[in-house]
């Protein structure tokens, strides 16, 4: 049973659930899509990361 269907009827549990549904694939989308790009960032030169002092003194 698909919402495009045409038997679907959006009754309160058809609501919460797929309000909770895109609720959580929000959160997982973003967060994923934050992990690529601050990926990207860092592979491409960017600041921000442990290495950027040069000291290897801590060895």
């Amino acid at each position: 049973m698909f919402p495009f269907c045409f038997e679907w009827s959006w009754d309160i549990s058809h609501l919460v659930f797929m309000g909770g549904l895109w609720y959580a694939l929000s959160i997982i989308g973003a967060g994923m899509t934050f992990a690529i790009v601050k990926s990207l960032f860092d592979i491409s030169g960017g600041h921000g990361g442990h290495d950027d002092n040069h000291d290897h003194s801590h060895h």
